[in-house]
């Protein structure tokens, strides 16, 4: 068994509510218990029962500007290899900033964990901030996802949330953002050609052949990625660029196949334009030779 993290609200602070969530019984995440930790206990900082004076040294929130998670691309998986990224937030404060912890979480409403299906949380206990200046620093995380515990289902897939929480430098006042920014986590894609006859007398006929396919996160296989158009493309032998000739939509099983042409030696490629929840992918070129 798998614990899974997901970020919640609690008593006005950000909370994290770990989810125990068995792969062949993820559907049932939203009935498992929750374990709140506040923002407080996250950095270990006075909470709102502390002395007066602890309260009154806090006399402003850091600023958060800026949260980019994997370089700002689309986070990739297939349907067996986990895959590490980075999270790197930026913040200021008057005495700098000490820490920062990030959560990716899905779903509809953090006020209520039961609309919330999945998140990621950060590998460090802490995290390693580099100064900018006196008062801004730029924090970094790295999170490890396995698609075959942390994606437990194909509709996790698309636009996850990116809640965040910074520390000051002195220790005293934390800021938080539920969702100040986005990330995509993708079904990796992928795609096959082939060209024949080759080599072909010109004026014959070209079959062109492929599939696209995506991972699926239910039962970790690749299954066709029906109706999608998928541009056919051509490169003469003598050229390095790539004309789009026709697009074609992958039939029921993510097949495709059509016809063309031969007329001069080249190279035939497939390539999809990507949505928001299977990225963009392009084969290489199969060359066919016209005599």
């Amino acid at each position: 068994m798998r614990i899974r993290a997901t970020v919640a609200a609690v008593s006005g602070a950000l909370a994290l509510s770990a989810l125990a969530v068995p792969a062949a019984h993820a559907d049932d995440a939203a009935n498992l218990p929750n374990i709140p930790t506040s923002a407080a206990e996250i950095f270990d900082i006075a909470p709102q029962g502390a002395s007066k004076a602890a309260r009154a040294a806090a006399t402003s929130e850091p600023v958060i500007s800026k949260v980019v998670v994997n370089g700002g691309k689309g986070i990739v998986l297939g349907t067996t290899a986990s895959k590490t990224v980075s999270a790197s937030i930026t913040a200021s404060h008057p005495s700098g900033i000490s820490d920062a912890f990030a959560a990716l979480w899905h779903g509809k409403d953090l006020s209520s964990p039961d609309t919330v299906d999945g998140a990621f949380v950060p590998n460090e206990d802490a995290a390693k901030c580099t100064k900018v200046n006196a008062t801004t620093s730029t924090c970094k995380l790295t999170f490890t996802i396995d698609p075959r515990y942390d994606l437990y289902k194909n509709s996790l897939a698309g636009t996850w949330k990116v809640a965040v929480v910074v520390l000051s430098g002195d220790e005293t006042s934390a800021a938080e953002n539920q969702s100040y920014s986005t990330a995509r986590v993708q079904r990796a894609s992928k795609l096959t050609v082939n060209a024949a006859p080759e080599p072909v007398k010109k004026g014959q006929t070209i079959t062109v052949t492929g599939k696209l396919s995506r991972a699926n996160w239910e039962d970790h296989k690749y299954h066709g990625y029906t109706s999608q158009p998928v541009k056919l493309q051509f490169r003469k032998k003598t050229s390095s660029t790539y004309t789009t000739i026709k697009t074609i939509k992958t039939n029921s099983t993510g097949n495709l196949k059509t016809t063309v042409k031969a007329s001069v030696d080249g190279y035939w490629r497939y390539s999809f334009a990507g949505t928001s929840t299977t990225p963009a992918v392009t084969t290489a070129g199969d060359f066919v030779d016209v005599k």
